[in-house]
């Protein structure tokens, strides 16, 4: 048990480069997952049944088998149909896809939970159905979809590290090579720990920011203070007597 070698995994371009790699994988697949949710929540709202069983269809499958499964699979599988992709691609597809089916749930959730009162008064007002989403619905949404797309987020920073099974260099296959090359199996593993930790503090510190800059102001405001309470009642009365 040596510290010091530690220290010099953490600092080394090698580790560095796998924790590059595993925030690449993580941000790709967040943002193409929460595309992908996107335009499977929006296609649930639309009165159309054969696109909603697609929509049905696409939920069933990535979320009824494993992501291993899935990377395997589209890594291994869709050469034998002409379709060749790096290891990279396939992992960011198979978990961009994967991602996209909790997502879709994650926003229809949120879209849900506003009234339809507001669109219908927003329609009332003369807005397209296009703005009354924009500028009443999606911003309401937002806070309510945002813890859980926080948590969706650092499970898919964890998830990544499935993608090594197809030899994509993150930060758990370089931990993992170096161990079993140096046999020093808690220096590289406690590196490639501490880096795990620091991008889940990164990522929960951003979520924590996002969630104070969505409150609405009057939550922000500053509570009144104990003199302001007592003198309040006092005032009321002084002006009732007048």
């Amino acid at each position: 048990m040596s510290f010091e070698l530690v220290l010099q995994y953490l600092l080394s371009p090698t580790f560095f480069h796998g924790a590059v790699m595993t925030l690449l994988i993580t941000v790709s697949s967040l943002v193409f997952g929460l595309l992908a949710g996107l335009v499977v929540a929006l296609i649930n709202q639309v009165k159309f049944p054969p696109i909603q069983w697609i929509a049905m269809f696409y939920l069933w499958l990535f979320r009824g088998t494993p992501v291993l499964f899935q990377i395997i699979f589209i890594y291994n599988v869709l050469p034998s149909f002409g379709i060749r992709l790096s290891a990279f691609a396939s992992g960011v597809i198979a978990l961009s896809l994967n991602e996209g089916a909790y997502m879709a749930e994650i926003i229809r959730s949120g879209l849900q939970a506003i009234k339809s009162g507001q669109r219908t008064a927003g329609l009332a007002l003369g807005m397209t159905k296009l703005t009354v989403m924009r500028y009443i619905v999606m911003p309401q949404a937002a806070r309510i979809m945002l813890p859980p797309i926080g948590n969706q987020t650092i499970g898919m920073l964890k998830t990544s590290a499935l993608v090594s099974v197809i030899a994509v260099e993150e930060l758990l296959l370089i931990a993992n090579q170096t161990a079993s090359a140096t046999f020093r199996y808690f220096e590289a593993l406690s590196a490639a720990g501490i880096y795990y930790l620091a991008l889940t503090t990164i990522f929960m510190a951003g979520q924590y920011w996002m969630e104070r800059s969505l409150e609405p102001m009057r939550k922000r405001q500053k509570k009144p203070s104990i003199l302001a309470i007592l003198f309040k009642p006092a005032a009321n009365g002084t002006e009732d007597n007048r």
